[in-house]
């Protein structure tokens, strides 16, 4: 199946806590359309996994190429992640996961990280050279 790139510039979008979104959102990466729709979403700790789950299915559109999501939130929505990376045909937006001052990043758990090293280095090796 061959997939298409869109030939127009592309959004980031940022999920992660308050002070990671304003440090991304002052970079000048913010954009809110005419119908309010946003390409952040800060969560907090009142923000339900649906809300989350939510949110995050919001920014998986033709208009974002990248979307930034705090490792620890990614965790929440990690079916979500692993159901789009699955998807052949979609293969924008691409998901990064970041660190969050909330917990230290594991490279074990990012998903596109341990993929390449499984690549690079073999299915065993390459989880071996991310601890």
């Amino acid at each position: 199946m061959k997939a298409s790139f869109p030939k127009k510039s592309l959004l980031v979008a940022c999920i992660a806590e308050e002070s990671t979104v304003t440090g991304f959102l002052l970079t000048g990466i913010g954009e809110r359309g005419k119908d309010g729709s946003a390409n952040f979403l800060i969560v907090n700790k009142e923000t339900t996994d649906a809300q989350l789950e939510e949110g995050f299915s919001r920014l998986l559109r033709d208009d974002i190429g990248v979307v930034l999501i705090a490792q620890s939130l990614a965790e929440r929505v990690r079916s979500m992640i692993v159901e789009h990376q699955n998807n052949e045909e979609k293969l924008v937006p691409t998901i990064l996961e970041i660190p969050s001052k909330d917990a230290p990043y594991d490279p074990t758990k990012d998903t596109m990280l341990v993929a390449a090293a499984q690549k690079l280095f073999g299915a065993e090796a390459g989880i071996e050279k991310l601890r």
